[in-house]
């Protein structure tokens, strides 16, 4: 095993400081954003709740719509992931729902090392409860519902810009994991586990709910 050389330890020990400076903004933004309201919290006050500087806030966070997304950005890039190696032999719709389970199988502790899961719901009611930040969760969702359809397009071997099924896939499969967010949200039960099996749930109707005739059934 190699000796670590002197500069190893302290770049590291520095890492690490860095990550629970951020993780400790994203706490104490999403607490403050919770009690008094989003548009009534400044930067300052989440600043000063982690005893650090507005300048120390601004390296980490560019405003205030980029913390209260932190958590979220974070699951999404995790989903992502996992689209990405997702086998090229299964089938659009599969590649998309087999990635957010396997994504939900792990992020929980993800989650839980930066807040707890019962902040998470809070932070995601607060969110749908405040004009700004729906309009920039819808902005959020269609930027990402793009990348969706192009990465879909590329595994395919499509052109997104003259193939729409790539496009029409996501938007479907966007659909419904916002309705089972809102559900989620809704709800009691604050778990990762709760909001995987809503998640599968909902994915498992996509399908039958787009069946011509509902009535026969």
């Amino acid at each position: 095993m190699a000796t670590p050389t002197p500069q190893s330890a302290p770049a590291g020990l520095r890492a690490r400081k860095k990550q629970r400076t951020r993780d400790a903004l994203i706490r104490a933004a999403l607490e403050l954003f919770t009690e008094q309201g989003y548009e009534a919290t400044t930067i300052d006050e989440i600043a000063e709740a982690v005893d650090v500087s507005q300048r120390t806030y601004f390296r980490y966070f560019a405003n205030k719509e980029e913390v209260a997304f932190a958590v979220q950005a974070m699951v999404e890039a995790r989903f992502f992931d996992e689209l990405s190696v997702r086998p090229a032999t299964e089938a659009p719709l599969t590649a998309l729902r087999s990635a957010v389970m396997v994504a939900w199988d792990d992020i929980g502790s993800a989650i839980e090392s930066v807040i707890p899961v019962e902040l998470y719901m809070r932070a995601f009611r607060m969110i749908e409860s405040t004009p700004a930040l729906v309009a920039a969760h819808l902005r959020r969702s269609s930027e990402l519902e793009e990348q969706m359809a192009r990465l879909i397009a590329r595994r395919e071997g499509l052109d997104v810009d003259t193939d729409p099924r790539p496009r029409v896939l996501v938007a479907a499969f966007g659909g419904v994991m916002r309705v089972a967010g809102q559900v989620w949200g809704e709800g009691q039960e604050c778990t990762v586990a709760s909001i995987r099996r809503l998640t599968q749930s909902y994915l498992d109707h996509i399908g039958p709910a787009m069946e011509d005739d509902w009535r026969a059934r």
